[in-house]
């Protein structure tokens, strides 16, 4: 199965908003992470445990309390490489690219949902 028939819609967000910004998009969305974008690249992620991490940082930008380097997966790869990478990484949550472009997430609760789906044997490395 390839990620494009189970990713979701991926939130975006200019890495300048506030802290208190991108919670009050959170919560009005109920998701649990935004992706945050600088001229259409991707610049970091925001999640839940980061805002609740820095809720004394709730004026700052988002650019100084997201996770950086984030690791990306093309929609039409495998749904085992998604959760390949998400345990390498130890991540939850994973946007997914078309030709470098965020075009949705995919998630660990995703993974989840269609586990039937996925190549058992990574599962016991």
């Amino acid at each position: 199965m390839k990620i494009k028939e189970v990713m979701n819609r991926a939130v975006a967000v200019d890495h300048d908003i506030s802290v208190k910004e991108a919670a009050r998009i959170m919560s009005d969305k109920n998701i649990g992470s935004v992706v945050a974008l600088k001229k259409g690249k991707i610049m970091g992620i925001v999640t839940e445990k980061d805002i609740i991490r820095n809720v004394e940082n709730i004026n700052k930008k988002i650019s100084s309390i997201m996770s950086r380097n984030v690791v990306t997966i093309e929609q039409d790869e495998d749904l085992d490489e998604a959760a390949i990478l998400m345990k390498k990484n130890c991540i939850k949550r994973l946007p997914v690219t078309k030709d470098g472009e965020l075009v949705g997430i995919i998630t660990s609760t995703d993974m989840i949902a269609n586990s039937d789906e996925l190549n058992e044997e990574f599962l016991f490395d």
